[in-house]
């Protein structure tokens, strides 16, 4: 069932106990160096380990099951919360929250991403440690959306300048698309998305800019929405919007097939038209692309904070 020299036979161990819900990759590749990780009663001493299946593996000697159906929850994060399992300060962390906000069932999650102490909003939660993963990795192009309320001088001119990215303290940060939402003397509401989720990102760049934010809420990660979901409770997305979101979602070096000769005619026709003299009907007007799919049980949006 092992095998490090040819991958193709598998996947990785770390990989599919993080897919499995045990943890991160990289908490599992830490468990596997202290020892904790089995196959039977064989130690697993390398996280290159390939697998084609849990069977047989226990982790603190307890057996690993099968993974369950990735799932996927939204969850409100209040500010003065800490985005860990544990804080060593003391202080509560989201887990605090979720015990009254997911449903019994709901098992083990994980937060996609982070939202820092005094940040709120949005915040993805899965059991699935390979959805999770591909999900933080600014190659696969994400984007997040913020609303930041701050004091200070500030033009849109200068917002627009962060479309071309902008480097600080060494720290390089990707283009960024920032908007005034209003303004009212030197208090305005901004509305910054990025693609990168780099550490603080948001807060540092602002504040390079001169402007001290005093709320900063995350309004959207990807297709979905935090609309009116109330502070401190979660939904959980329906199986079939979840299976339809990571169907579409690009994974970061994957390599896509090109489609039969066949296919790739029938979908030229389609969007350019027959050719003339084939004696088709002119092509119709494009089709919208389809939007994805909006978190179940979400309200219309109704004005945020600040907002008129």
């Amino acid at each position: 069932m092992t095998n490090t020299d040819n991958p193709r036979n598998g996947d990785r161990i770390a990989k599919l106990l993080a897919r499995a819900g045990i943890a991160s990759r990289r908490e599992v590749e830490r468990m596997i160096a202290d020892g904790r990780v089995k196959i039977g009663d064989e130690v697993v001493t390398t996280p290159n380990t390939v697998l084609t299946s849990l069977k047989g593996v226990s982790v603190d000697g307890k057996a690993v099951k099968a993974p369950d159906p990735a799932r996927l929850f939204l969850f409100h994060k209040p500010a003065g919360l800490i985005t860990a399992e544990r804080d060593p300060a003391g202080r509560p962390t989201i887990y605090t929250a979720l015990r009254n906000a997911l449903p019994a069932n709901a098992g083990r999650v994980m937060p996609i991403g982070r939202l820092d102490f005094n940040t709120e909003g949005l915040l993805l939660l899965t059991n699935d440690g390979g959805l999770k993963r591909t999900m933080e990795l600014p190659s696969t192009g994400l984007p997040r959306t913020y609303r930041a309320r701050t004091f200070g001088d500030i033009t849109q001119e200068q917002l627009e300048d962060l479309s071309e990215g902008i480097e600080i303290e060494g720290v390089r940060y990707g283009p960024i698309n920032a908007n005034m939402e209003r303004s009212t003397g030197r208090n305005q509401w901004i509305e910054v998305t990025i693609t990168e989720g780099k550490n603080r990102e948001v807060r540092r760049v602002l504040e390079h800019l001169g402007l001290e934010v005093s709320r900063l809420i995350r309004t959207a990660y990807g297709p979905f929405e935090l609309l009116d979901l109330p502070r401190g409770q979660a939904i959980e997305l329906r199986q079939v919007e979840v299976e339809r979101f990571m169907k579409g979602l690009k994974i970061p070096g994957e390599v896509v097939p090109p489609r039969p000769a066949h296919e790739q005619a029938r979908l030229r026709i389609r969007r350019d038209g027959p050719r003339a003299g084939t004696g088709g009907k002119p092509a119709g007007r494009k089709p919208s692309p389809t939007k994805p799919p909006a978190p179940r049980g979400a309200a219309p949006r109704k004005p945020g904070p600040g907002r008129k």
